[in-house]
């Protein structure tokens, strides 16, 4: 169970992870470790999450969501599969937890009196001294 916060968990059956070689220095052993992770969860078929949080998840995951509701996560950053496993999986739970905010509501708002008319007369201002470069100005 992958602990997001004190009321949400994600079980490992929705979560699927795979080791591949990482790219980078390490000598040797670059090429015969898979030492980079890539950490996959279904989105679309989570019953972990509520239908507004897997909105806005979708909506923060950008381009690490597939089109099928995927989210992938690559983690390459260390030389050791274990610390890029919970590096990815640390990435995983920050997103989620960011999804799990819900928005404040905007509140409409006016503008002030002065504020208004500050913007005509800059307006005006304006104006008057594209008037002035005119050929056909007459002042």
């Amino acid at each position: 169970m992958l602990i997001i916060n004190s009321r949400v968990g994600i079980p490992e059956a929705e979560l699927i992870e795979t080791f591949v070689r990482s790219s980078g220095p390490g000598g040797q052993n670059v090429n015969k470790v898979a030492s980079a992770v890539q950490l996959r969860f279904d989105v679309n078929h989570s019953s972990a999450l509520p239908e507004d949080v897997k909105q806005r998840l979708k909506r923060l995951a950008g381009r690490r969501m597939t089109s099928e509701g995927e989210i992938i996560i690559e983690a390459r950053r260390h030389r050791d599969q274990e610390k890029n496993r919970a590096d990815a999986r640390e990435r995983l739970v920050a997103l989620i937890n960011r999804a799990l905010e819900q928005p404040k509501p905007r509140k409409r708002t006016r503008p002030s009196r002065s504020s208004i008319q500050e913007r005509l007369d800059q307006k005006r201002k304006h104006s008057e001294r594209k008037k002035m470069r005119r050929k056909d100005w007459d002042g």
